[in-house]
């Protein structure tokens, strides 16, 4: 007769793991099934060299180990030895690109993976990775189930009109060159969640949604769908980011090649990692560091801001051709949810869409007013929607495990 456990020990609390897997790091969190809460987060960083580390927070307490050599394997396992008393129903994988192979999440198996690995030459940088995280929890977690949450999928709903380059055709039907657009799972958060706070039904809501971090996009939804983005084939188009120049005249890599000799890698490498705010200051990709350098009297820092707001604020105006009416302004990520400066200095471009900020609502980040930082008498409401790009990523887990 097997001996009953003890009647005081809890049950295991049931939850989902998410994974985001980079070249060098992987990030992981583990959400309650029940109510999505945070239960553990961990980030491990420089894996595969001397000084990889990886670190986690749960329950308000802090711990980490280094793991010298260590790799994505190493990494995962070390968070799956912090998960006692956890019970994994299932585990969500965020995959970069999709291509036009993914219009939605999918339950993981082989055929999948083949797919993933034949959007690899769209997303040489992550989607290896991505590969190589599902790979390494399949490896530690064999009887679960996995699921790919895609970036790009959301953006499958965009009409031929939006996401067709005005480039020989055959470009598109051999090469799928076309505009892809990325932070699919964070826009498709936001949207939900702006049409929650409005009272509407997403699939009667019309809004542009503004992702702001270091990597940055916009998206126009109608009724719940993603109509026309920022983004294109790769993130470096649309807006101005942190380190990314967003849209500039293709004609600028000959000019570059021309007069300096830099190759096409080279100004690829440029456009992507030493432009943007960092570019145009000559200081920094944070917003935070030019907002206080902008105040103390720095003009480039200054500039940078100036540009960022009006590209931002343009590209706004432009996505609204995609809606039949506009119903919300939404902000989210780092600087979206946290600069009131940016906020306003954007919004005061929209004079056109009949856009006004309260002054106060805007300067406590909508912590009083639901989100909202519109006036009253704006024709255009407008909300701050902190992203959680990880519950959706386990919201969309446990749809399709259940």
């Amino acid at each position: 007769m097997k001996t009953p456990p003890p009647q005081d020990v809890a049950p295991a609390t049931e939850c989902v793991v998410v994974i985001n897997c980079g070249s060098s790091s992987l990030k992981v969190a583990v959400l309650a099934a029940r109510d999505g809460r945070m239960l553990l987060k961990a980030l491990a960083e420089r894996l595969g060299t001397p000084d990889a580390t990886v670190a986690w927070e749960s329950g308000g307490e802090r711990g980490g180990i280094p793991l010298p050599g260590g790799g994505h394997r190493e990494a995962l396992q070390a968070v799956a030895d912090r998960m006692e008393n956890l019970r994994p129903l299932a585990v969500g994988h965020r995959v970069v690109h999709g291509g036009e192979e993914f219009s939605g999440s999918v339950l993981i198996d082989d055929k999948v993976l083949d797919a993933v690995r034949r959007c690899v030459p769209l997303a040489p940088l992550h989607n290896p990775a991505n590969l190589a995280g599902i790979q390494t929890a399949r490896e530690l977690f064999p009887a679960l189930p996995q699921v790919a949450v895609f970036d790009t999928a959301f953006h499958q709903t965009l009409p031929r009109a939006a996401y067709l380059y005005a480039v020989p055709y055959d470009f598109y039907a051999d090469l799928k060159v076309r505009r892809y657009g990325f932070h699919g799972t964070s826009h498709h958060y936001v949207s939900l969640e702006a049409a929650r706070l409005l009272g509407r039904d997403p699939g009667a809501t019309s809004l542009v949604t503004m992702h702001l971090g270091n990597g940055c996009s916009a998206c126009a939804v109608r009724d719940g769908r993603s109509v026309d983005c920022t983004m294109g084939m790769t993130p470096v188009e649309g807006l101005v980011m942190g380190t990314r120049s967003g849209d500039v005249d293709p004609g600028l890599h000959q000019y570059i090649h021309d007069r300096t000799g830099r190759s096409l890698d080279e100004i690829t490498s440029l456009l992507n990692s030493q432009s943007g705010l960092l570019g145009l200051s000559g200081l920094s990709n944070d917003m935070r560091t030019l907002a206080e350098a902008a105040a103390s009297g720095h003009g480039r820092a200054a500039l940078a801001i100036e540009v960022f707001c009006y590209r931002l604020a343009k590209a706004v105006c432009g996505l609204t051709a995609a809606l039949d009416r506009l119903d919300a302004l939404v902000f989210t990520g780092g600087i979206g949810e946290n600069s009131a400066p940016v906020r306003a200095r954007a919004a005061a471009h929209w004079r056109v869409l009949g856009v006004r900020l309260d002054e106060a609502a805007n300067a406590a980040h909508g912590a009083n007013t639901g989100g909202v930082i519109s006036a009253p008498d704006s024709r255009v409401a407008c909300l701050i929607v902190p992203t959680n790009e990880e519950l959706m990523i386990a919201r969309e887990t446990l749809r399709l495990v259940s």
